[in-house]
């Protein structure tokens, strides 16, 4: 029996590229994509989860969520996915409608109808901390909860601490970090260096002439600007397919631990930071009071460090033919 996956999205152009992954693959069957305000708004999200789905030929449900965080302002990533977060080549309008019922709910009621899913996360995390909210029940149901999001090992890319997911709704992540859900953190550095879409990978994807292959990089044509830009290295960086990749197979990780993991919600300093408890010292006196709701819990994370490459790129390859 295949694999059932359910991803939730704030469709930008990395986002785009993973539902292309795991709407065509053979190995999964995604049951629905909920979406979310983060790089874009919800319902720009939205329109784009929907064009993509129907550029693979999918009718896959799309349920539209949460339009903010849950505690502060929704604050988009234009400047790095273009105004429609699809690089802003004026695609057409989708020809399908979002479902009616809201995301959050959704993801109750697809996880209470196929326990042991799996969770893939490419957003901010506030349709599922909303779920676990009314359901707290559903984190021992899910197998696998892949989570883009994170700097676990170095600097972050919206403030020197934090990733972009972590930080637009840390309150969001901190919830979903300490409800028991089986998380695995896929963190920003594992889509920079040599996991990047260099010269020679961009001109391989498009000589395999699919429109999912053009798309591909058509629409993350900001974001190779955006991530010169940033960082000063050249190519596409693209963390949620990398996210994608591992959730369909873990074996293209390389380096794994499994760590406490709390996200900051407070200071101004580090809003948003990934703090992974590396040396496993939160059990320490001096740390167990800070650390109480997630040992309470007794559920460590799996922080993912480094992957093979060659594997990751052969993935994007093979769903992109």
């Amino acid at each position: 029996m295949k694999p059932l996956f359910l991803i939730d999205t704030d469709t930008a152009s990395d986002d785009a590229v993973a539902l292309i992954m795991a709407l065509r693959s053979p190995q999964v069957r995604v049951l629905a994509i909920t979406t979310v305000a983060g790089n874009v708004a919800v319902q720009q999200s939205t329109r784009n989860a929907l064009y993509t789905a129907e550029l693979c030929g999918a009718d896959v449900p799309v349920f539209m969520g949460a339009e903010k965080p849950l505690h502060r302002a929704h604050e988009s990533a234009h400047w790095f996915h273009g105004r429609d977060g699809l690089g802003d080549h004026s695609y057409p309008p989708p020809k399908r409608a979002p479902e009616k019922q809201h995301a959050a709910e959704a993801i109750i009621a697809t996880i209470e109808s196929n326990p042991g899913l799996v969770l893939v996360t490419l957003g901010p995390l506030t349709n599922v901390a909303r779920a676990l909210q009314r359901k707290p029940e559903i984190a021992c149901k899910v197998s696998r909860c892949v989570v883009m999001g994170g700097a676990p090992c170095c600097e972050g890319n919206v403030t020197p601490a934090a990733e972009y997911n972590i930080w637009c709704d840390p309150q969001a992540a901190r919830i979903v970090l300490r409800s028991g859900l089986p998380v695995e953190l896929v963190g920003w550095h594992l889509c920079r260096g040599e996991a990047a879409l260099n010269a020679d990978d961009i001109k391989y994807v498009l000589s395999l002439g699919t429109p999912q292959a053009r798309f591909a990089i058509e629409c993350n044509s900001r974001a190779q600007e955006a991530y010169f830009e940033q960082t000063g290295q050249q190519g596409i960086s693209l963390p949620d397919p990398v996210a994608m990749s591992i959730a369909l197979d873990a074996r293209i990780v390389t380096q794994q631990t499994e760590n406490y993991v709390d996200v900051e919600t407070t200071s101004e300093l580090t809003l948003g930071m990934t703090v992974v408890d590396r040396l496993n010292v939160v059990g320490n006196d001096r740390n167990r009071a800070i650390w109480a709701a997630i040992l309470d819990k007794g559920k460590k994370s799996k922080v993912y460090w480094t992957i093979d490459n060659r594997q990751w790129k052969q993935s994007l390859y093979s769903a992109l033919r």
